[in-house]
């Protein structure tokens, strides 16, 4: 029997088990790695926040869509254009005085009449039988003022006849009495003759006195009572007069020279007192009437100057009347010609002058455009340089014409503006413009 005997033995170690160590991964501690998360948070709302602000106030446009004009210096001339309209420079409206119907119509719509020329005849009955009674009346009023008036100066002469008979009388006595008193001196007269004398010529001074005084108060009152009776006379007169111009009232006249318009009155046709039947139109003398905007209703003025150029002449005018009441957003003003006037204008043609604000002076300008609506000229975009961006600016504009705005401040020449509409981004700070 054969015995095998088995000997324990290790298994064979592992290359390099010798050499290799194992390395613990060290960690964070928990409160560093919550100080990083919250930082991390932070920066990254920071940023969205920029981002979603940026977004807010900036916008993208086409840049083919807009027009950008550059600021440059120059001389600025302050002037507006008018549009105007021909109108007579004087009109005198013509109204029927008096109601009536028409008998006759003398002159056609459009002639050429004098002041006084008659232009239609009215029948009114009633009228001229109110008018024959008013003059009877008057009539009689008148008579018995000259009956009264002729009675005053008889009572007037009486009182003075009787003054001469008694001033006469005093006089015939006073001689009485000297002659008396001589002869009652020589014992040839009573003593009762002379007493008798005596009375009588101081009853006669007395009574002179009185009838002097009395006509003096009557002359008075008498004065004072011709003068109001000719005041009536004349008030009476005059309404005599005007219930007579109240028939001549019935024959429509021209008030003044010129050319008749609107006029078109029918035979037969019933009128009321003060209804309108035309105009009358200065001939061959007119005016211009614009409508100004009312931004400028602070600017004009009375005494401005415009220029009118037509068929190729120019023509001067001069602001005569501003009415200032602003009525759809315009003001109106007349202008009237400082030379004559163009030929052949005709009363509501529309004429084009141009109206000097002010003297022609330097200044910063940029073009007139529509941002101007819709910035009130309180801010404009700039355009960088790089031309793929600009920037809402704030600027001080002060006067424009259709042409060109005056710059006070904000912008330096050379800068590039956008001067077309602001629609749709007037709000935003920054335009980012694209090209297609």
């Amino acid at each position: 029997m054969t015995v095998v005997s088995l000997s324990h033995q290790a298994p064979p170690a592992k290359a390099g088990a010798g050499m290799d160590k194992p390395i613990e991964r060290k960690r964070l501690p928990l409160r560093t790695r919550l100080i990083v998360g919250a930082a991390a948070l932070l920066v990254l709302g920071a940023a969205a926040t920029w981002m979603i602000a940026g977004s807010a106030g900036s916008q993208t446009i086409d840049a083919t869509n807009i027009t950008v004009s550059t600021v440059t210096r120059g001389t600025f001339d302050d002037f507006v254009p008018l549009r105007a309209r021909v109108t007579p420079l004087v009109t005198v409206y013509l109204d029927a005085v008096e109601g009536g119907r028409i008998d006759r119509v003398l002159v056609e719509d459009g002639a050429t009449v004098t002041a006084g020329q008659p232009l239609a005849v009215l029948s009114n009955a009633t009228l001229q039988l109110d008018v024959i009674a008013r003059e009877a009346d008057v009539s009689q009023q008148l008579n018995n003022m000259r009956s009264q008036e002729l009675e005053l100066q008889r009572s007037r002469l009486e009182n003075r006849r009787n003054l001469a008979e008694i001033e006469w009388q005093t006089r015939k006595s006073a001689r009485q009495l000297e002659r008396d008193t001589t002869l009652a001196a020589g014992g040839w007269v009573s003593g009762k003759a002379l007493k008798d004398s005596q009375d009588e010529a101081k009853y006669l001074q007395q009574r002179r006195a009185i009838t002097a005084e009395t006509l003096a108060t009557e002359e008075r009152l008498q004065a004072s009572q011709m003068a109001q009776l000719r005041t009536s006379a004349t008030q009476l007169t005059t309404n005599l007069a005007l219930a007579r111009a109240s028939l001549d009232a019935l024959t429509i006249r021209a008030p003044v020279g010129g050319s008749l318009s609107g006029f078109n009155p029918q035979v037969g046709q019933s009128l009321n007192r003060g209804e309108r039947l035309g105009q009358v139109d200065s001939a061959g003398r007119n005016k211009l009437v614009a409508d100004i905007d009312e931004f400028y209703l602070g600017r004009v003025r009375t005494g401005q100057v415009a220029k009118l150029e037509t068929n190729g002449k120019a023509y001067a005018l001069t602001v005569a009347k501003i009415y200032p009441q602003v009525k759809g957003g315009t003001f109106t003003a007349d202008l009237t010609f400082d030379d004559p006037e163009p030929a052949a204008l005709q009363r509501g043609q529309t004429l084009q002058p141009r109206l000097t604000l002010g003297d022609p002076a330097p200044a910063l300008l940029i073009p007139n455009g529509a941002f101007y609506t819709d910035s009130g000229g309180n801010f404009v975009f700039v355009v960088a340089k790089n031309g793929k961006s600009a920037e809402k600016r704030p600027v001080r504009l002060g006067r424009r014409n259709p042409e060109t705005i005056e710059v006070i401040g904000g912008l330096a020449p050379g800068d590039r503006v956008i001067t077309s509409a602001y629609t749709g981004f007037a709000d935003k700070d920054r335009l980012k413009l694209a090209r297609d």
